[in-house]
């Protein structure tokens, strides 16, 4: 049995193929038309799913999408009804998407599937099912998981009504124990702040998380006093006297603004020790809800393990606040927690749910290292290459390319490395990764100003031997989607002397606080990847050459992209991307191409114009 899950509409939007419960493929529209985030209905990435697993459209047993249109429409409605005239502005621009495309979206699907795909005449689509938001979420942190029992929790901005829920899932059931709805959001708290510190909503939340560090969280008791309350159980109410996301065009309004000294920052602007204890005292409120959350989690469901989805899921700091706080035994956190993921939760709800099929459990959990997307062939990397008039040199033995490609990164080369199935989710993990040498002092400015194109502040991320992290981190449960952040140990950490200490704000980076100061945060944390050998064996033995001849067993990693572009796809994405930037050297499955030796490879300009996004 074949089902495809669909998401679209809002943000991130993707799509899954699974077979028999099997996830089979998943990736998100982005990535294919090269536009960030991408919300529109997933042409290419269906178009992906059906092809990599070679059947017919008409062999599709059910197509499944993430949420609920009508009881969306129906919260828009009664919340601009209660505002009233108040965002009439918001209500007039709204309306029209929603009478053209969302409200009648069985309709609406029917027709881009019949427009974009064979579907033979003689037969009828597959059924159109959907699922609620939550529950498409809840399914994709539980079904893969390797739990047979599990606490879930939820928690994003909003979905048709709930902003946080609370489920079990046992065997192939899930049931909802608790929801908070909106306009009580701790996903859309956090986007206000995200907005009012100059940074894109949807997209810049994960700045606020590696902006804090750098602050005091001066600002907590102020918002705990006037923007939420907050329950025992870690239920909260906000104030929406100071918030205009429920109605209006921005997420926060004078009084908000009256209330923290000033107007947003503007975006491109200079980031001030203000926004820095901003970020800091919404980050702690947020690990303080979250852990909250998780007691009463395991206070009604009396589970060992818990499963996160969600945006918020994605806050790797709080995820890693709420390990060391021992409430659950176990914790799985989904890798596309945010609206991407939904695709995922919402075929395997189908499946085990609405069809009733049984589970079955996975180790270390069902999602193939999150490796879903295209896999790039030779064909394909040569085509490319004559295309550009690429210069490049191919391996056949594996291990002499990581001898190489590991000799490069000791002599502080930056590495584009373009391996096997793209990531599904938004870390790239090893299959469309820059890689550099975290011993270097100069790697973290180097790759955020040269190759990456962003502010300075911007963390990056180590992916680590599995074998090795208990001798580099405090921490000692594996974290393969770099959703996890623990401590360096402080065997390897540098410490500061009086007179650093007195540095403050962006000047903490001046600071080396490790034998791997690449990427150690300005806390002394980073936001770890492990890597295994049975999930990404090319990964693991570039690592593992680099680990012989340095006795360092990690590498910087950050995704194959620049500021406001998608994560790489394809191998000409790779290429133009390796050309518009100072990287050295870019590895393509087991073909090398040195900037070097690339026609007119000095000429950044002209590649970064020949190359520019429309």
């Amino acid at each position: 049995m074949y089902i495809l899950g669909i998401s679209a509409y809002y943000h991130d939007s993707a799509a899954c193929l699974i077979h028999n419960g099997n996830i089979i493929s998943a990736a998100q529209e982005e990535r294919f038309t090269r536009i960030k985030h991408d919300p529109r209905f997933p042409i290419q990435a269906i178009k992906y799913c059906i092809n990599n697993s070679s059947i017919s459209f008409d062999e599709i047993e059910s197509i499944v999408f993430y949420d609920k249109p009508l009881l969306k429409f129906e919260r828009l409605l009664e919340t601009y009804l209660a505002e009233a005239p108040k965002g009439l502005k918001s209500f007039l621009m709204s309306i029209p998407v929603w009478l053209k495309d969302k409200l009648f979206l069985k309709s609406t699907i029917a027709k881009e599937l019949s427009t974009n795909f064979d579907v033979k005449k003689s037969s009828v689509l597959p059924k159109i099912l959907f699922t609620e938001h939550h529950i498409s979420h809840s399914a994709s942190a539980f079904y893969p998981s390797p739990f047979k029992d599990s606490a879930i929790l939820t928690i994003d901005g909003v979905g048709e009504w709930s902003t946080t829920s609370l489920s079990h899932g046992s065997g192939n059931n899930i049931e909802i124990i608790s929801e908070i709805h909106f306009p009580h959001s701790l996903g859309l708290l956090y986007s206000a702040f995200t907005y009012y510190t100059g940074f894109k909503v949807n997209s810049g939340e994960y700045k606020i998380m590696g902006l804090a560090p750098y602050g005091e969280p001066v600002y907590l008791e102020r918002i705990k006093e006037h923007l939420i309350d907050i329950k025992e159980d870690g239920s909260f109410k906000l104030n929406m006297d100071y918030f205009n996301f429920n109605s209006g065009l921005t997420m926060t309004n004078s009084k908000f603004h009256d209330l923290f000294g000033g107007a947003p920052r503007q975006s491109e602007t200079e980031v001030t020790q203000k926004e820095m204890n901003i970020a800091r005292s919404i980050q702690e409120l947020t690990e303080e809800i979250v852990i909250l959350l998780a007691k009463n989690a395991k206070l009604k469901t009396n589970s060992e393990n818990l499963c996160l989805a969600g945006g918020v899921a994605l806050n790797c700091v709080a995820n890693g606040k709420l390990l060391k706080n021992n409430i659950f035994k176990n914790i799985w956190i989904q890798p596309a927690a945010g609206d991407a993921g939904g695709a995922l939760g919402a075929a395997l709800f189908a499946y085990h749910t609405h069809f009733n099929n049984a589970r079955v459990i996975s180790e270390p959990d069902a999602m193939k290292g999150a490796y879903l997307g295209p896999q790039t062939n030779s064909v394909e990397i040569e085509t490319m290459a004559k295309k550009y008039n690429a210069k490049f040199q191919k391996f056949t033995d594996e291990e002499s390319l990581y001898d190489l490609v590991s000799d490069h990164l000791i002599n502080e080369k930056v590495v584009g490395w373009h391996q096997g199935r793209m990531e599904f989710g938004p870390r790239a993990l090893g299959g469309r990764s820059i890689l550099g040498d975290p011993r270097s002092t100069k790697m973290q400015s180097i790759m955020n100003l040269k190759i990456k194109y962003r502010e300075s502040f911007r963390p990056f991320a180590p992916s680590i031997l599995i074998d090795e992290l208990q001798n580099w981190f405090d921490i000692d449960v594996k974290s393969p989607y770099m959703l996890l952040v623990a401590d360096i140990n402080d065997a390897k950490k540098i410490i500061e002397t009086e007179e650093t200490e007195k540095l403050f704000g962006i000047d903490k980076l001046k600071i080396p606080r490790s034998t791997i100061p690449a990427i150690t945060h300005v806390d002394y944390s980073a936001r770890i990847q492990t890597v295994s050998k049975d999930t990404n064996p090319k990964y693991y033995g570039l690592i593992n050459s680099f680990h012989k001849k340095t006795s360092c067993p990690v590498l910087v990693n950050t995704s194959f992209n620049v500021r406001g572009e998608p994560i790489v796809c394809t191998a000409e994405d790779s290429y133009k991307c390796f050309m518009r930037t100072e990287m050295d050297v870019l590895v393509i499955e087991n073909y090398i191409f040195y900037k070097n030796n690339q026609p007119n490879y000095d000429d950044k300009e002209k590649w970064q114009e020949k190359f520019r996004l429309d």
